[in-house]
């Protein structure tokens, strides 16, 4: 296909190692769908691919999240016809014009719901829906507290926890970011009094959970803050991976839960990727979550958007245009 290009990191490094290369996508194959994107979501797990943290084949095409309409279908696929608005958030290779998916990893986009939105939602808000409802059961009341709650995933969990009346304690990496997030306690500032401050905030008891994208920064915090049988949920590693966990440490904060979830056992199937996909949609269509997007840079500017993201200049979520 001609015109069809991508963003790669030819190496393992930092921003400047993303390039762009054409290159012809072909046509799907049986069971595969060929979209043209509309929009690209940036997230912090495309430089996880960058860096080397998470392996991959070298080049490595970047990016799993993304919205276009289908422009050739292969065969033995059903349920997906040459026009059809569709999101997908799994594997490699969403910085491009146009990209192949296996049809049972993409979904339909509701007709309410923009390219963009989808592109800036998908895999943010299916990993926001997986943390609110399917890691741990929290009930009305019960208390949750939330890093980076202005970032990508942060800025979606906090409504989504507050809709199922939870109550949400934000932390922020600066006091601007804090005064955006709408949660019953947003805080700001470094990590070292935040367990002491989260404490006082909850009469001495801690939280019953901890939303922790931001890793080795917050760690230590992160379990000071858990009460006694608390859960903590370690989803990302924005400040650098988590140190090794001891579990004498677990012991000695009480009892408590640690878990390192990842999208992709929560959508492993057809079925589990169409209803936690149904569920954000139903959110985005009701209100209860917007597509906060901070900012847009052209897919051609995808190392200036790394920067940006890396250097914690972003709110919401940001996409790349193609």
């Amino acid at each position: 296909m001609s015109g069809a290009w991508r963003m790669v990191a030819r190496s393992h490094g930092g921003p400047e190692v993303i390039a762009r290369e054409d290159f012809d996508p072909g046509q799907p194959g049986e069971g595969e769908v060929l979209i043209a994107q509309d929009a690209v979501g940036l997230n912090f797990i495309d430089t996880y691919y960058r860096t080397g943290l998470y392996p991959a084949p070298l080049p490595t095409p970047l990016g799993s999240e993304g919205a276009g309409q289908v422009v050739a279908v292969g065969a033995g696929v059903d349920g997906f016809a040459v026009g059809d608005r569709v999101g997908c958030a799994s594997g490699l290779g969403a910085y491009a014009t146009h990209r192949i998916v296996p049809a049972d990893r993409a979904v339909k986009i509701p007709d309410a719901v923009s390219s963009e939105d989808a592109a800036a939602m998908m895999l943010k808000g299916m990993t926001a829906c997986y943390l609110a409802e399917d890691t741990i059961a929290l009930q009305a009341g019960q208390v949750a507290l939330v890093h980076a709650a202005a970032g990508g995933v942060g800025s979606i969990l906090v409504p989504w926890l507050r809709d199922k009346g939870v109550i949400v304690i934000a932390h922020c990496g600066s006091a601007a970011k804090a005064a955006s997030v709408e949660a019953d306690h947003s805080l700001s500032g470094a990590f070292d009094d935040l367990a002491a401050t989260v404490r006082d905030l909850t009469g001495g008891k801690g939280v019953d959970v901890v939303y922790d994208g931001v890793g080795k920064d917050s760690w230590g915090a992160s379990l000071a803050s858990l009460k006694r049988r608390g859960l903590m949920v370690s989803y990302g590693n924005a400040s650098g991976a988590v140190p090794p966990v001891s579990l004498l440490d677990l012991s000695r904060g009480g009892s408590l839960y640690v878990t390192r979830p990842t999208l992709f056992d929560y959508i492993a199937t057809a079925d589990e990727l169409a209803h936690t996909a149904g569920r954000l949609f139903d959110r985005m269509q009701n209100g209860v979550v917007k597509a906060q997007i901070g900012q847009r840079f052209a897919l051609a500017d995808a190392a200036q958007a790394h920067r940006a993201l890396e250097a914690r200049q972003t709110t919401g979520a940001t996409v790349l245009i193609p």
